[in-house]
């Protein structure tokens, strides 16, 4: 896993398949066994849950141009639903270790800017449309197209970015980093711990989660990171019922008084899917339905690429088997998400702790659909696992896809530079899109610059000058009034 793999360089050693779910998924031929594929289905699983906490806090603490408020009780359920089908579609149809749930950043622009304009029945209808017209990109074929049109060294870069990025947010989410708050006086954005200082039990969880993971990679232990993290979350459960613990964040360690809850579906079918033209006009839902598309479109994009060059999936030419299906089913997500009111569904990074797992196959896909179909009646019991336990998974595979970068030639600033600002903004601006916007518009301008224009595919020509229009729709929308 340290270096970009391709379909030439995985294990052949495996026996041949034996079952037809093994010839199904391609497990044996991928190099990869059932063992691998659940281990991986749980670490998938574990490192994302937290999506089951965070979406309905996000959704629901927000309110709509009418001051309503969605139930968080159906915002979790409706948020587990969309995860396990998708997942599961994305496993069977895809044959992708990627699974599927609402998007961070995509929620909050529905929460924050979108649903205060309008009903939410309008917002999650915009939320529609976005995925509607993401199929229709991918029906066209434009949107695969865009994908292969990307120089190999930048989509080495992009994954080289996301790992930095999902290494940050591993470390931010279990409070080893934290934001220097505003009263501070100081120009330093981020410091150690939440005063400067590392203090507390459960960053002292995290720590030792990082340092077992790390460890148990470097020894070449199966199961390395899901062990780290039921290790941890064991840890941290007598940890909590021995010490006075104020906050572990968004979900706590203790044995919950119940273990089965009832799911409420009040929320499934809620949008309306033209009801935002007449709530603001056209200009501006066209203007919000734009930033969706494009923030969805290469978010997802960027997940795609790493995710199958670190699982060892790429073809000789470096694209994604499959990618038609592939995208086309993340487009159904943003759909789903939209009509069930849980926000656009997308592929997540987070899939990369199940290929640092061994995952290969779409099967893993089965196993962690499964979880979430079962956390829609088990949710206090699956959603125990606190961050600090499951953010050293995102570090250990942060690790693992940051090893690409030596397969860059930095010697070529046509490609270093643009390679380096994929990297760079990335966790700088805590978003995959912007990464990958930066790297587009500095790989064209520098192609330009350097008088080598007719060297670069027309469709990344398009799509730098979209995210040009991306990264400056603020003083547009002030133009066109919007604002």
């Amino acid at each position: 896993m340290s270096e970009t793999k391709t379909a030439a360089d995985r294990p052949s050693a495996e026996p041949p398949a034996t079952s037809s779910v093994d010839r199904f998924f391609k497990i044996s031929e991928r190099g990869s066994t059932f063992g691998r594929e659940i281990r991986g289905g749980f670490a998938t699983f574990f490192t994302m849950a937290y999506i089951l906490v965070l979406n309905p806090i996000i959704l629901g603490s927000a309110e709509d141009k009418y001051g309503h408020h969605l139930d968080t009780v159906q915002l979790t359920t409706a948020t587990a639903l969309v995860a396990a089908v998708m997942t599961i579609v994305m496993g069977v149809g895809g044959n992708l270790p990627l699974a599927l749930a609402a998007g961070l950043g995509l929620n909050a622009v529905v929460a924050f800017q979108i649903a205060p304009l309008m009903s939410w029945d309008d917002a999650m209808g915009l939320v529609v449309l976005e995925g509607l017209l993401i199929c229709v990109l991918v029906v066209t074929g434009l949107r695969e197209a865009v994908m292969h049109a990307i120089p190999q060294p930048l989509k080495q870069a992009i994954s080289v970015g996301i790992g930095l990025f999902i290494a940050f947010i591993g470390f931010v989410d279990a409070g080893f980093v934290s934001r220097v708050p505003d009263i501070a006086h100081t120009t330093v954005p981020v410091q150690l711990g939440g005063t400067g200082t590392l203090a507390g039990w459960p960053v002292l969880v995290f720590c030792l989660g990082v340092l077992l993971t790390v460890g148990l990679l470097a020894r070449k232990v199966k199961g390395a990171i899901l062990i780290s993290i039921v290790a941890m979350t064991v840890l941290a459960i007598l940890i909590d019922s021995l010490a006075d613990i104020k906050s572990w964040g968004l979900t706590t360690p203790s044995w919950p008084d119940k273990v089965v809850g009832t799911p409420d579906f009040g929320l499934i079918g809620h949008f309306s899917l033209f009801g935002a033209f007449g709530a603001t006009g056209v200009v501006t839902v066209v203007l919000l339905v734009f930033t969706l598309v494009l923030s969805d479109f290469f978010d997802t994009m960027g997940t795609v690429v790493g995710i199958s060059a670190e699982a060892g999936l790429l073809d000789d030419k470096g694209d994604v088997p499959h990618l038609g299906r592939v995208l086309l089913i993340d487009g159904a997500a943003a759909v789903a998400g939209g009509a069930a009111s849980a926000s656009s569904a997308t592929s997540y990074i987070e899939s990369a702790a199940g290929v640092g797992e061994g995952a290969r196959t779409g099967f893993s896909n089965l196993v962690t659909g499964g979880l979430f179909a079962l956390a829609l009646f088990l949710t206090p019991l699956l959603t125990i696992v606190p961050l600090q336990a499951a953010a050293p998974a995102l570090v250990a595979v942060g690790f693992l896809m940051m090893t690409q970068v030596k397969h860059i030639d930095w010697d070529r600033y046509e490609i270093a530079v643009p390679a380096f600002l994929t990297i760079a903004v990335m966790p700088f601006t805590y978003s995959i899109t912007n990464g990958i916007g930066a790297g587009f518009v500095a790989y064209v301008v520098i192609k330009t610059v350097l008088g080598k224009a007719k060297d670069v595919h027309w469709l990344l020509w398009g799509a730098s000058a979209l995210f040009v229009v991306y990264f400056a729709i603020d003083p547009i929308e002030q133009v066109l009034g919007v604002r």
